[in-house]
This record gives structure tokens, C-alpha cells and sequence, in this order.
């Protein structure tokens, strides 16, 4: 069942080890001067932060899934600029100690998973107010050695796939939810972490025989509820404790990051499934229908449009304190609001092209029969030099990536990783300076001073 994740994470590793790609998935570390693994370095610049969109572009060109290693990449990114920027005010060590462990991270190559998403409760109280204090994360007990958590993280994605889990606050605190105002990693093995596997659409496919009705039979995407029962974190991992004041720049950084990476890996994804679009209008005759044409165009606008935003606010980018470069918070939002919107319109114009057979085909068990395989040979048969498995196969791909597993990571995920849609705009409106805008209309029209 979750042998594709295992493949799509492998496949972040042999990129870095490809020539080829080797200049977009390896950066030269800032900590030890040697090259390391992008997923586990600190943007140093703009063009590292370039780099990173092409790098996740290319990766869901060759998985069409989520490879999993992005909420890591950019949790680790976020706390080094965080870090550093309560040390300054609190007199805390939490960036040399980060510091510290990202080292380990970037000499052993390790997945590092973000864990942001509390279960929440009741979304109408704060955490320090639910029934259950334990439907946010929290610290339970302070020891001379370190802390004990307990609480809940949903949606998290590649987390059977860790090495290291790096628990951060879903939002900003109070002084009343201090003790939710905590961040630390715990090895993926520690005592006291359950991982529950989320179910996906048509997942029992891949205990069949066969591999055709998979869809994508190589790669895919898993999401668990991660439970931390009682956890022990020595102090040496720990980021943030009590420092309420931070966590809305902890969630706000992080947040920018992440979604700016969905102008990457999900622009990767719609390649994919623009190309099996294409090939099955070849494949039911109608490639040159005018009709066909202007919505491959029309799929190929939304999908680099995504793509462009993920690279402006890359190519806008502000060194912090620390020296991390952020992304710009107004262009990173707009990104992640195009790809609420973007990968369903997608979608939709890939199903039109395809055709109803996308949901009404037989299995591949069906295919394999003595007596129903000659008849699907038959009657199931496109264009002619194609075979009947190859447009089979072809619709199962973009019945994968549209109402199959992989929608999860494509579609589903697209509206409501990195925060739900109205997250965006939250952001986009406290960005946006509308008085400024405001003042440049009351110039060029000459108004009357208010």
C-alpha cells in the first residue's frame, strides 16, 4: 500500500544523484561549505529560491504525485529565520540548536516531515479553551531534561516516510496557549507516536494483480494522523517554548514557503497530466478538432500561469535576519490561491478531452479474461497503431490523477494544503496596501485633499 510513496521519496534522492539535475536538487550547505540535498538547505538567495520551484516542477514531471518532502524543507526554513529572530529578543540558544540538528539533517540526507495541522476541535474555541486540551499539541510536563507533548497532527503528508517529524504551533498564540506555543523535532520512532494512515480513493487497486488500473502504478502519496502521546523531547530539540509572540511569524513564514512551492510541484503534476490529455484526444482520433486544441491551450495557460507565480515571488525574495531568504508573502499567496482554482480547471478540461470511458472502463482483470479480454480488444480500440491497453492504460493515468489516489495529492490537496483557500486571502488583504493604491488614484485624478 504504500510502497509508491516509498518510490516517489526515492525519487527525490535520485535526482540529487542525476548530473542532469544535480544544479536545481543540490545546494552548497551555509553550515559546513559542502553540497547537500535542496530539500535540506537554507535559501541563501533569491536563485536558491528559484531553484527550489524548478526542482519541485521537475520532480512531479517524473512522479505526478507529492514527493513529500517540501512541508519538511520549508518547516526547516522557517525555523532558521524564527529561530534566530527570538534569540535576539529573548537572549534563547533555539538557533544554535537548530543549528545542530540541521546539520545532522543535511550530513545524513534525512526526510524531514512539518508538522503544523492540529485536529482543532472546535474551530470556534482557542486551544487553551477546548473540552479536550488535547486536540492541539501541547507541552504537558517540563522536565531538567527536556519536555513531554502530547496532542494530535492531521494531513501529514510522507510522514511513514520521515526520519524526523518537526512539530510546529497551527497558528498564532496567546499569552493563555502558551504552553501550544512549542516547536521541536522527535525521531519518526520515538516512543509514544502513532501513525494512522489516511484512506485515498481506489487504494485498494494496488493489492490487485496487475498494475494497469492503478493508474500510476510507480508513484504516489500518503497522509497520516500523527498522535504523540505523551513524547518525551529533550531540551536539545527544542525551537520555541512558550514564546507565544512568535508563532504567528513561525505560521506565517512557514506558510509563504509552502505555498510557494505549489507554483512548483503542482505546475510538475499538470505536465503530466497535459501530456495524457493529449495523448488520448491522438488516441480517440480527435487531436486536430479545434475544439480539443483550444483546451489543451487553455490547460497549458493555467498550468504555467501557476508555474510563473511561483517563480515571481521566488525572484522577489528578502533576506532575513538570519540571513534565510523569505519569499514575498503577497506573490507566495497568490500562488497557493491560483492552485485552489488552477489544478480543478485542469482536471475538469482533462476529462472533457478524455471522454466517459475515463470512469466506465473495464479492469484490467476484465482485459486479461480468455472470453471478455478479445471483446475489450475489439470494441475498446482507438485509433488504429495503438493498442487497446495503451489507451486503457492512458485513461487509468488520468483517472489517477483526477478522481483516483493521486487527486489527493493533485486536487484536494491544492485547495487545502498550505491553509484553505481563505487563508490566502486573509494574507492577500493584510499585503495588498490598499491605501497606497487608494493615493495613486487620488494623484493621477487630481482629487481634493481630504
Amino acid at each position: 500500500m504504500i510502497r509508491p510513496s516509498l518510490n516517489a521519496v526515492a525519487a527525490t534522492y535520485a535526482l540529487a544523484a542525476d548530473p542532469e539535475h544535480a544544479a536545481l536538487a543540490t545546494a552548497t550547505s551555509h553550515l559546513s561549505g559542502k553540497p547537500v540535498n535542496r530539500f535540506t538547505h537554507i535559501h541563501q538567495n533569491t536563485a536558491d529560491l528559484v531553484a527550489k520551484v524548478k526542482m519541485q516542477r521537475a520532480l512531479g514531471q517524473k512522479t505526478a504525485t507529492c514527493f513529500q518532502r517540501c512541508v519538511g524543507m520549508d518547516a526547516l526554513n522557517a525555523l532558521d529565520s524564527v529561530t534566530f529572530e527570538i534569540d535576539k529578543v529573548k537572549g534563547t540558544q533555539y538557533h544554535e540548536r537548530f543549528n545542530r540538528f540541521l546539520r545532522r539533517v543535511q550530513d545524513e540526507d534525512l526526510v524531514c516531515e512539518g508538522a503544523m495541522t492540529d485536529v482543532k476541535g472546535d474551530r470556534g474555541k482557542r486551544p487553551s479553551q477546548q473540552d479536550d486540551p488535547d486536540l492541539f499539541v501541547h507541552v504537558v510536563e517540563e522536565r531538567p531534561d527536556g519536555i513531554v507533548v502530547r496532542g494530535a497532527k492531521a494531513h501529514q503528508t510522507g510522514a511513514l516516510n520521515s526520519h524526523e517529524i518537526i512539530v510546529m504551533p497551527t497558528m498564532a498564540m496567546r499569552p493563555e496557549d502558551a504552553d501550544y506555543a512549542v516547536s521541536f523535532a522527535v525521531p519518526a520512532d520515538a516512543p509514544g507516536l502513532t501513525f494512522i494512515l489516511g484512506r485515498q480513493s481506489s487504494d485498494t487497486r494496488k493489492l490487485e494483480d496487475g498494475d494497469m488500473d492503478v493508474g500510476n502504478p510507480r508513484y504516489g502519496a500518503q497522509e497520516c494522523l500523527v498522535i504523540l502521546d505523551d513524547v518525551f523531547v529533550p531540551w536539545e530539540r527544542v525551537f520555541m517554548y512558550h514564546e507565544h509572540e512568535f508563532s504567528g511569524m513561525l505560521v506565517e513564514r512557514f506558510a509563504a514557503y509552502h505555498r510557494q512551492s505549489y507554483g512548483g510541484c503542482k505546475a510538475g503534476v499538470g505536465d503530466v497530466l497535459i501530456g495524457a490529455a493529449a495523448k488520448l484526444a491522438e488516441y480517440n482520433g480527435v487531436k486536430d478538432a479545434s475544439h480539443v486544441r483550444d483546451k489543451l491551450v487553455e490547460m497549458i495557460h493555467l498550468n504555467e500561469t501557476l508555474y510563473s507565480c511561483g517563480l515571481a515571488c521566488s525572484a522577489e525574495g528578502r533576506a532575513t535576519a538570519s540571513g534565510a531568504y523569505l519569499v514575498d508573502l503577497l506573490l507566495a499567496n497568490v500562488c497557493k490561491l491560483n492552485a485552489t482554482r488552477f489544478p480543478y480547471e485542469i482536471g475538469r478540461l482533462a476529462e472533457d478531452i478524455a471522454g466517459g470511458l475515463l470512469v466506465t472502463m473495464p479492469s484490467e482483470a476484465d482485459l486479461r479474461h480468455p472470453v471478455t479480454g478479445p471483446l475489450i480488444e475489439k470494441y475498446l480500440k482507438g485509433v488504429s497503431g495503438v493498442t487497446t491497453e495503451c489507451r486503457l492504460r492512458m485513461f487509468r493515468l488520468v483517472e489517477n490523477l483526477t478522481v483516483g489516489s493521486a487527486a489527493v495529492a493533485y486536487r484536494t490537496e491544492s485547495a487545502h494544503g498550505a491553509g484553505s483557500p481563505q487563508a490566502m486571502r486573509v494574507v492577500i488583504a493584510r499585503q495588498a496596501d490598499m491605501e497606497k493604491k487608494k493615493k495613486l488614484a487620488d494623484d493621477l485624478a487630481a482629487s481634493p485633499k481630504q
